[in-house]
C-alpha cells in the first residue's frame, strides 16, 4: 500500500497541473476545474492497478481526465447552469489582473471549440509531445501539425472578437 501512495504522489505531482489547465479549458471555472481534477484522480488512485504500460501513463490519465470532463458537461447541459456560466465568468474576471484577463479570455476562447480542438489546443498549452497528443486524439502527427495550425487561427479570430467586444 505505502508502494501505490508513493507512486499515486509522483503520478500526481507530475500531472496535476496539466490535467488541471485541461479541466479548465472544458469548463472556464476555477471550482469547476479543480472538483474534476479531484474526480480525475480518485479515479487514477481506484484503477492504478488497473493501468498496463501499454501507453505513457500521462495519456492514461488524459483519457480519463477528458471523459470525466466530458460526462460533467453532459450533466451540467442537462441542469442548464450554462446560462449562469458567462455571468460568473464575467465577474470573477474583474478580480484578475491584465495578465490574468487575458488568459481567463484565452481559455474562453478555448471553451468555444469544439471537444476534440479543446483536448488538443490544452495539451499544446501543457507542452506535451505531439506524439502523445497524436495517440490521445487518436489521429496522426501529420494531421495533428494541420489541425493545431487550423485550431490557433480559430483561436486567433475567437480572442480579435473578444477583445473588441
Amino acid at each position: 500500500m505505502a508502494d501505490k501512495e508513493a507512486a499515486f504522489k509522483r503520478i500526481y505531482e507530475a500531472n496535476s497541473k496539466k490535467i488541471y489547465h485541461l479541466c479548465y479549458g472544458y469548463t472556464g471555472d476555477d471550482d469547476a476545474a479543480s472538483d474534476l481534477l479531484q474526480e480525475t484522480f480518485l479515479k487514477v488512485w481506484q484503477n492504478l492497478e488497473k493501468f498496463r504500460n501499454q501507453a505513457m501513463i500521462s495519456t492514461w490519465i488524459y483519457r480519463i481526465a477528458v471523459n470525466t470532463c466530458l460526462t460533467y458537461l453532459r450533466s451540467e447541459k442537462r441542469q442548464a447552469k450554462d446560462e449562469l456560466t458567462p455571468f460568473i465568468s464575467e465577474n470573477k474576471k474583474e478580480e484578475f489582473s491584465e495578465k490574468y484577463e487575458q488568459v481567463a479570455l484565452l481559455y474562453k476562447c478555448i471553451s468555444k471549440l469544439e471537444e476534440s480542438e479543446r483536448i488538443i489546443i490544452t495539451m499544446v498549452l501543457d507542452e506535451v509531445p505531439y506524439p502523445e497528443i497524436a495517440e490521445v486524439s487518436g489521429i496522426s502527427e501529420g494531421n495533428l501539425r494541420v489541425k493545431i495550425h487550423r485550431i490557433k487561427q480559430k483561436l486567433t479570430e475567437l480572442y480579435n472578437h473578444y477583445e473588441r467586444v
